[in-house]
Protein backbone atom coordinates (compact mmCIF):
# COMPACT_ATOMS: atom_id res chain seq x y z
CA UNK A 1 0.00 0.00 0.00
CA UNK A 2 1.42 3.29 -1.11
CA UNK A 3 -0.93 5.66 1.07
CA UNK A 4 -4.11 5.87 3.21
CA UNK A 5 -6.88 8.80 3.74
CA UNK A 6 -9.63 8.41 5.39
CA UNK A 7 -13.29 9.29 5.42
CA UNK A 8 -16.15 9.22 8.37
CA UNK A 9 -18.60 7.43 6.72
CA UNK A 10 -21.61 8.77 8.43
CA UNK A 11 -20.11 12.08 7.56
CA UNK A 12 -20.23 11.45 3.89
CA UNK A 13 -23.64 9.54 4.26
CA UNK A 14 -25.15 12.69 5.82
CA UNK A 15 -23.59 15.08 3.11
CA UNK A 16 -24.57 12.42 0.22
CA UNK A 17 -28.00 13.10 1.54
CA UNK A 18 -28.02 16.64 2.04
CA UNK A 19 -26.62 17.10 -1.29
CA UNK A 20 -29.03 15.10 -2.92
CA UNK A 21 -31.93 16.87 -1.11
CA UNK A 22 -31.11 20.98 -1.22
CA UNK A 23 -27.55 21.23 -3.34
CA UNK A 24 -23.72 21.03 -2.66
CA UNK A 25 -24.08 24.07 -1.23
CA UNK A 26 -25.80 23.28 2.13
CA UNK A 27 -23.22 20.14 3.05
CA UNK A 28 -21.20 21.04 5.81
CA UNK A 29 -18.08 19.28 8.02
CA UNK A 30 -18.45 18.87 11.31
CA UNK A 31 -16.69 22.52 11.35
CA UNK A 32 -19.75 24.04 9.95
CA UNK A 33 -17.83 24.36 6.80
CA UNK A 34 -19.19 23.59 3.37
CA UNK A 35 -18.11 19.89 3.08
CA UNK A 36 -16.33 20.66 -0.19
CA UNK A 37 -14.25 23.28 1.35
CA UNK A 38 -12.93 20.53 3.99
CA UNK A 39 -10.90 18.65 1.00
CA UNK A 40 -9.63 18.52 -2.05
CA UNK A 41 -10.70 16.25 -4.30
CA UNK A 42 -8.16 13.60 -5.48
CA UNK A 43 -7.34 10.64 -7.73
CA UNK A 44 -4.41 8.10 -7.30
CA UNK A 45 -2.83 6.35 -10.12
CA UNK A 46 -0.22 3.95 -9.71
CA UNK A 47 2.37 3.68 -12.81
CA UNK A 48 5.17 2.47 -13.51
CA UNK A 49 7.71 3.27 -10.57
CA UNK A 50 5.21 5.84 -9.64
CA UNK A 51 2.65 6.95 -7.35
CA UNK A 52 0.21 9.75 -9.20
CA UNK A 53 -1.53 12.07 -7.27
CA UNK A 54 -3.91 14.88 -8.96
CA UNK A 55 -6.05 17.13 -7.20
CA UNK A 56 -8.86 19.40 -8.18
CA UNK A 57 -7.78 22.90 -7.86
CA UNK A 58 -9.98 25.00 -9.82
CA UNK A 59 -9.39 28.78 -9.77
CA UNK A 60 -6.56 28.32 -7.80
CA UNK A 61 -2.79 30.06 -8.98
CA UNK A 62 0.11 27.77 -8.29
CA UNK A 63 1.33 30.60 -6.36
CA UNK A 64 -1.69 29.69 -3.74
CA UNK A 65 -0.65 26.33 -3.61
CA UNK A 66 1.48 24.86 -0.53
CA UNK A 67 2.40 21.48 -0.63
CA UNK A 68 4.55 19.92 2.30
CA UNK A 69 5.40 16.76 3.75
CA UNK A 70 6.39 15.57 7.27
CA UNK A 71 6.68 12.41 8.87
CA UNK A 72 4.88 10.67 5.72
CA UNK A 73 2.38 12.59 5.53
CA UNK A 74 1.92 14.89 2.53
CA UNK A 75 -0.33 18.24 3.17
CA UNK A 76 -1.73 20.12 0.09
CA UNK A 77 -3.44 23.75 1.12
CA UNK A 78 -4.76 25.92 -1.38
CA UNK A 79 -6.32 29.49 -1.37
CA UNK A 80 -8.85 30.40 -4.03
CA UNK A 81 -9.51 34.29 -3.52
CA UNK A 82 -12.87 36.20 -3.57
CA UNK A 83 -13.98 37.31 -6.64
CA UNK A 84 -16.70 39.56 -6.42
CA UNK A 85 -16.29 43.10 -7.36
CA UNK A 86 -17.33 46.15 -4.96
CA UNK A 87 -20.73 47.01 -6.09
CA UNK A 88 -21.96 43.28 -7.65
CA UNK A 89 -24.54 41.95 -5.42
CA UNK A 90 -24.20 37.94 -5.20
CA UNK A 91 -27.57 35.64 -5.63
CA UNK A 92 -26.20 32.39 -5.42
CA UNK A 93 -23.13 31.21 -3.84
CA UNK A 94 -21.73 27.44 -4.47
CA UNK A 95 -18.00 28.22 -5.41
CA UNK A 96 -15.96 27.94 -1.98
CA UNK A 97 -13.48 31.03 -1.49
CA UNK A 98 -10.94 30.31 0.56
CA UNK A 99 -8.62 27.59 2.09
CA UNK A 100 -8.47 23.64 0.92
CA UNK A 101 -6.24 21.32 3.06
CA UNK A 102 -5.87 17.63 2.18
CA UNK A 103 -3.76 15.73 4.18
CA UNK A 104 -2.63 11.97 2.80
CA UNK A 105 -0.52 9.72 4.85
CA UNK A 106 2.64 8.20 2.62
CA UNK A 107 4.00 4.69 2.57
CA UNK A 108 7.58 4.46 3.40
CA UNK A 109 7.99 2.89 0.20
CA UNK A 110 8.03 5.89 -1.71
CA UNK A 111 10.82 8.40 -1.55
CA UNK A 112 9.34 11.86 -0.42
CA UNK A 113 12.79 13.30 -1.40
CA UNK A 114 12.15 13.00 -5.18
CA UNK A 115 8.34 14.18 -5.12
CA UNK A 116 7.34 16.64 -8.28
CA UNK A 117 4.62 18.69 -8.84
CA UNK A 118 2.89 20.69 -11.72
CA UNK A 119 -0.28 22.64 -12.21
CA UNK A 120 -2.14 22.43 -15.42
CA UNK A 121 -5.98 23.54 -16.48
CA UNK A 122 -6.86 23.30 -12.62
CA UNK A 123 -5.50 20.01 -11.70
CA UNK A 124 -2.35 19.99 -9.37
CA UNK A 125 0.08 16.43 -10.23
CA UNK A 126 2.25 14.98 -8.14
CA UNK A 127 4.68 12.66 -9.16
CA UNK A 128 6.20 10.72 -6.01
CA UNK A 129 8.65 8.05 -7.12
CA UNK A 130 8.52 4.06 -5.76
CA UNK A 131 11.79 3.30 -3.66
CA UNK A 132 13.94 1.10 -5.75
CA UNK A 133 14.19 -1.35 -2.84
CA UNK A 134 10.30 -1.83 -2.72
CA UNK A 135 10.05 -2.11 -6.71
CA UNK A 136 8.63 -5.58 -8.18
CA UNK A 137 11.80 -7.66 -9.13
CA UNK A 138 12.36 -10.96 -10.77
CA UNK A 139 13.84 -14.01 -8.84
CA UNK A 140 15.67 -16.41 -10.81
CA UNK A 141 14.92 -20.29 -10.21
CA UNK A 142 18.06 -22.22 -9.85
CA UNK A 143 18.94 -26.37 -9.37
CA UNK A 144 18.90 -26.80 -5.93
CA UNK A 145 22.70 -27.32 -3.59
CA UNK A 146 23.34 -30.22 -2.13
CA UNK A 147 24.73 -30.39 1.03
CA UNK A 148 27.70 -31.41 2.20
CA UNK A 149 27.26 -34.17 5.24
Amino acid sequence: MYLTTSFDPFTREFDRIVRRAFGPAFATTAAGKPAFASALPMDTLRREGEVVLRFDVPGVAPENIDITVDHHVLTVSATREETVAEGDEQIVRERYAGSFTRRVQLSDTLDLEAIEASHEDGVLELHIPVREAAKPRKIAVGARKELAS
